[in-house]
């Protein structure tokens, strides 16, 4: 089965074609430094990071640029609020989101370009557009003339007659008085001399939004590559714009795919800085494990939008995030099932027997829902009815007389593994995560381990000596604080659920 992906272009899915055999050349806009890592960003970048790590498992070789936008108006802004140097202030920001991929297994791409790496290839760029006629300079600024560009709105399905002043919500009114029409976008933007800026053929200023990522999309994939991805709100004007001082430049079709993802929402509004109503990725770490914000954001179909949704107690203060913590819970399944597998004692392990077909047959089904327009939703069923033949396979090893066949033991480490070789979960030692877990559970009861394990001993003591009433008593009470117990040959080790 090919990989079909959802084309914003044509509106239809398509099968993914490259223009090189096996060679899929992919560009997905990074972020702004100007701020940390939201919950939507999570998103963004879980999504395209297992559409890349799917892609390389079916074959194929990946040259994967995702870029760094370091400098913007939005980020001297906020540099100056805070007194600190603008591009300082972004290499700050951004050792910051390069610990959070660390930490939500988000890989690095192949290329990572920063805009201020690239400010010759940006002005050559619109150097070039100026001199075919398709931009012109304006008291220090420079915009692109939508009207030498035909096919303008085709990705957005807009027409431009429709279109208002500062579609993109960064203009000021003195900037729109420069523009020939109000659709014309700015290509560089003029900036004080006492402000950041370069040097450039139009005076000291900054690249606009738009062209540093032509520029350093062609730079590093070619004139046309196979597949461009971010936000719906991308789509107009970001990846317009793109298309079209891109193709007026080159006069080759820019990129071959667009996909694009949905929203999370807050009350059924985008989740966004601009709009204030977003939950950094630190705010939900204060609740749940960073795999919980990756399992959640990889359970829906990436096209759709994601009611998010949270506690708060009297004060209006966010206690938890229930949805991140069922998707912790399944996370934790994972890693128990990875624990409970490796524990199978040797002598239980024996020669012959069959391989549950959930098993057996995990990674071709798990490579047929991504293969349905990256299905999320059906690619995490298969994962939970994997895991579940799994701990049915270490149930029957564990009874009285039992067994496990050796191939089923090893399909099932293998399949396991698959999880976060594709989906990034569940990739931990699970010792190491299992017990991170329990001691932040723990501590959010405002209970201690120390306190709970002396209760735990007791009841083995009252068991060993035949005090079943006070053994039971004790079960009680560690039940009535949350603690679950789970009993085994001559020990008892415990969780929080």
């Amino acid at each position: 089965m090919p990989l079909l992906l959802h084309d914003t272009l044509s509106g239809e899915r398509r099968p993914f074609q490259t223009a090189e055999p096996k060679h899929a050349k992919v560009y997905v806009c990074g972020p702004t430094v100007n701020d940390t890592m939201h919950l939507g960003h999570v998103r963004a970048y879980s999504v395209y990071d297992v559409l890349v790590r799917h892609l390389r498992d079916r074959g194929y070789r990946v040259t994967f640029v995702r870029n760094v936008t370091d400098v913007n108006d939005s980020i001297v802004a906020k540099a100056k609020t805070l007194g600190e140097d603008p591009l300082a202030y972004a290499k700050r920001i951004e050792a910051v989101w390069q610990e959070d991929y660390a930490r939500l297994a988000i890989k690095s791409p192949d290329v990572e370009p920063h805009v201020t790496d690239h400010l010759v290839e940006i002005i050559a760029l619109i150097v070039d557009l100026i001199a075919k006629g398709k931009a012109y300079a304006s008291d220090g600024d420079v915009y692109f003339r939508v009207a030498s560009f035909p096919d303008y709105g085709k990705l957005s399905h807009r027409k431009v007659e429709d279109l208002t002043m500062g579609a993109s919500g960064r203009t000021t009114s003195e900037e729109e008085s420069r523009k020939e029409h109000p659709a014309d976008f700015a290509l560089w933007k003029k900036s004080e001399p006492n402000e950041l800026g370069w040097a450039s053929p139009w005076g000291h200023g900054m690249p606009g939004w738009h062209i540093e990522c032509s520029a350093m999309a062609m730079k590093h994939l070619g004139e046309t590559f196979d597949l461009h991805a971010g936000g719906l709100d991308l789509v107009f004007p970001h990846h317009e714009n793109e298309i079209a001082q891109s193709e007026a430049a080159t006069g080759k079709t820019y990129a071959t795919h667009w996909i694009h993802h949905g929203f999370i929402e807050v009350n059924k509004e985008k989740m966004s800085k601009s709009l204030g109503n977003f939950f950094t990725l630190r705010d939900i770490t204060a609740h749940v494990e960073h795999e919980a914000a990756r399992c959640f954001v990889l359970s829906t179909q990436y096209r759709s939008p994601i009611a998010l949704e949270w506690s708060m107690d009297d004060t209006g203060k966010t206690t938890g995030f229930p949805q991140l913590e069922e998707s912790e819970r399944r996370v934790e399944y994972l890693y128990n099932t990875r624990e409970r597998l490796a524990a199978i004692p040797a002598d239980r392990i024996v020669d012959g027997g069959e391989v549950p077909s959930e098993i057996s047959g995990f990674r071709e089904a798990l490579a047929a829902a991504l293969d349905d327009d990256l299905n999320f939703a059906v690619a995490m069923a298969r994962v939970l009815e994997m895991g579940k033949a799994v701990n049915e396979l270490v149930d029957r090893a564990l009874r009285k007389k039992g067994n496990a066949p050796r191939a089923a033991v090893n399909a099932a480490g293998k399949a396991l593994a698959h999880v976060h070789a594709i989906l990034g979960i569940s990739g931990e030692e699970p010792r190491t995560f299992l017990a991170r877990l329990r001691a932040r559970r723990v501590a959010k009861k405002g209970l201690s381990e120390a306190d709970v394990e002396s209760r735990i001993q007791a009841r083995l003591d009252a068991r060993a000596a035949k005090d079943f009433a006070r053994a039971d008593a004790l079960r009680d009470e560690l039940t009535a604080l949350g603690v679950e117990l789970m009993d085994g040959t001559g020990s008892t080790t415990w969780r929080i659920p």
